[in-house]
């Protein structure tokens, strides 16, 4: 109540990396549980502040695991309704604990992308996170279920270098435009609610 009375409209929703707590226990033992994230987001949304659902795929989950953590998002968004987007967010393998894994490849990628738009029927939007993905990729994953790409950046970030991901990652409006048209999408401005931005 505090932080909407402070002006909190919408949270991001990062943090949910993977529900399985064994392998959170493996991979973010610091952050909360599931549970946890889950009550926060529930608290969130009948408070009105909206927010997003993430999930870091491509480490040492499987394809149950991401079943699962999409299953318990949609149980949530059937309850509260307050989901926007789900944000499926590839593990790059450059610089951390787990560098030994290598990463998934480009099927695998499309796939869950495909599943995610398939079993989240009831969240409007699946939102390709362009920077960790790569334009090229990024592109693709229109074509099997995403329909919102974010990420429109300055090269000043060092973030996504610095986890694996091309360096200093920049692209203007105009270079999205022509990936959806390429796609045979028509892009549309949005803002953080999804309202399309007039011109």
């Amino acid at each position: 109540n505090k932080l909407k009375d402070a002006g909190l409209s919408a949270m991001p929703g990062g943090g949910a990396e993977i529900f399985d707590s064994d392998i959170r226990k493996q991979i973010c033992p610091d952050k909360c549980n599931a549970e946890r994230w889950i009550e926060i987001h529930r608290t969130a949304h009948k408070l009105g502040i909206r927010s997003n659902a993430t999930m870091l795929f491509g480490h040492i989950e499987n394809r149950r695991n991401r079943l699962d953590h999409m299953l318990q998002i949609k149980e949530l968004q059937e309850e509260t309704g307050g989901f926007d987007a789900f944000i499926p967010l590839l593990f790059k393998s450059t610089n951390n604990q787990l560098s030994h894994l290598g990463e998934i490849g480009f099927v695998e990628i499309l796939k869950t992308f495909a599943v995610a738009r398939v079993v989240l029927d009831n969240i409007p939007h699946i939102k390709s996170y362009w920077p960790m993905l790569g334009k090229d990729l990024s592109q693709l994953t229109l074509l099997y279920g995403a329909d919102d790409m974010d990420g429109t950046i300055n090269n000043s970030t060092k973030i996504y270098s610095m986890a694996g991901s091309h360096s200093n990652p920049e692209m203007s409006c105009d270079e999205i435009e022509n990936m959806a048209r390429e796609c045979g999408f028509i892009a549309i401005e949005r803002d953080s609610f999804y309202n399309e931005v007039k011109k």
